[in-house]
């Protein structure tokens, strides 16, 4: 099946009313005033987000499947597309097996930075509808649009507006779910995929949700639902039906009483905006267990670049270094220190982390992972550095900003600091 032939048939199950279910393309009040009036949660959901990212940076793959992945022996699928999915394609399955169900099919390796880039564009798009935003992966996210129905309409109006805009800016598709509460809205857009809208008015719930299998139900897995089956409940309305200290009984209470609420069409979360980032960090697992002073030292002036340009990148700055350290044996330590002023400046994150290192008593000691993070993070223009009487400003900061534009311009590998460049010669 083309690609063509699975968005012709998106569009044709957006026209199919089931259950009080209102589909894509229903007319709606201006004022908000239609089936929505309630319905203030909308769930957006990319469609195969890594392999549709891939196929926009890549033209030969527009008619064929596309498979992101690793491709080594031992690699796994990251993200499979509709076309590839219909071959039975689906993520964590072995690359091997994959490509023998799906031969045609073009893999990719995962690109992070571009997927981060196509994600945060689809960010900023839904917050400039409403700050209620609460991204729950890099490919979807929650919002509550009750503040935004005065300005732009109804919630399926600002739904729709979404992903017109989403499709014209990103060249992405996206299916969105609108409901009363989080759970419902999230479910109305798995039910839509792929390149849907639904909305599920509040009076039709129970329809829209009595069917379903009791796995839809969040935190029901394979114990869970064995559980529920010997109970003889198979399906959301059989759960919705039960009394509720059985259920308690069964499962405990706290998952017990979540459970049947859920199964009625009660969900008490709420729309929680994205709080601040409160660290930055970066890790790094050896190919081979590493006990080599020289070349962990190494490690952490990459780690310590990478964490400061991420930070630089997001006008952040911290006070608190933290080391984490992981032995062979897959035993860890952590170690922190906090500084005087905030910084964000490589080389002074650095040479905490690596005085860390020292002082840990882990030298020769045979390492798998080590990682830095800058803790009590906090915006910089919050922030400046006091200098104590007769200190100079070494000019780091300023460095290391030049840096950041001609990695920016050129890539990451164009410019870094001499001890790095100078090992990578000797690799090659």
């Amino acid at each position: 099946m083309s690609r063509r032939q699975l968005e012709r048939g998106a569009a044709m199950r957006g026209r199919v009313s089931a259950e009080g279910i209102v589909p894509l393309g229903a007319d709606f009040p201006p004022d908000g005033s239609g089936p929505d009036a309630d319905c203030h949660i909308l769930h957006i959901d990319m469609d195969a987000f890594f392999a549709s990212v891939e196929r926009l940076h890549n033209p030969e793959a527009r008619e064929r499947p596309v498979i992101v992945g690793g491709t080594g022996p031992r690699g796994v699928v990251s993200s499979a597309d509709y076309l590839a999915r219909r071959c039975g394609v689906h993520s964590a399955m072995p690359m091997v097996r994959a490509m023998r169900l799906c031969p045609e099919a073009l893999v990719f390796p995962p690109d992070g930075p571009a997927y981060r880039e196509a994600s945060e564009a689809v960010m900023d798009i839904l917050r400039s509808v409403t700050p209620l935003v609460q991204p729950l992966s890099s490919d979807e996210a929650f919002l509550d649009v009750s503040g935004a129905r005065r300005r732009l309409g109804g919630p399926v109006r600002i739904a729709a507006m979404i992903r017109e805009r989403v499709r014209k800016e990103q060249r992405l598709t996206c299916s969105v779910g609108v409901a009363a509460t989080p759970f419902t809205a999230k479910l109305g857009s798995t039910h839509c995929k792929p390149d849907g809208l639904l909305l599920v008015p509040t009076e039709h719930v129970h329809g829209f949700l009595d069917p379903l299998p009791v796995g839809a139900l969040p935190g029901v897995g394979d114990k869970t639902e064995k559980a529920l089956t010997r109970l003889g409940l198979r399906t959301v309305g059989d759960v919705a039906r039960v009394e509720t200290d059985l259920l308690c009984l069964e499962l405990g209470n706290k998952a017990g009483t979540r459970l049947a609420e859920l199964a009625r069409g009660v969900d008490r979360n709420s729309v929680t905006p994205e709080s601040p980032d409160k660290s930055v960090g970066a890790e790094e697992t050896f190919d081979r267990d590493v006990s080599d002073v020289e070349e962990i030292h190494r490690e952490f002036l990459r780690l310590s670049e990478k964490v400061a340009r991420r930070m630089r990148a997001a006008g952040l700055v911290g006070r608190t270094v933290s080391v984490k350290l992981r032995r062979a044996d897959f035993s860890t330590i952590n170690r922190s220190r906090t500084l005087q002023e905030s910084t964000d400046v490589a080389r002074e994150i650095n040479a905490v982390a690596r005085e860390l290192y020292d002082m840990s008593g882990m030298e020769r000691t045979r390492l798998r992972l080590i990682g830095v993070r800058v803790e009590g993070v906090e915006a910089a223009e919050r922030s400046y550095r006091q200098l104590a009487l007769g200190e100079e400003e070494t000019g780091w900061r300023d460095v290391e900003r030049v840096m950041d534009r001609v990695a920016d311009r050129f890539g990451p590998g164009a410019i870094q600091s001499a001890v790095l460049a100078k090992r990578d010669e000797k690799d090659v």
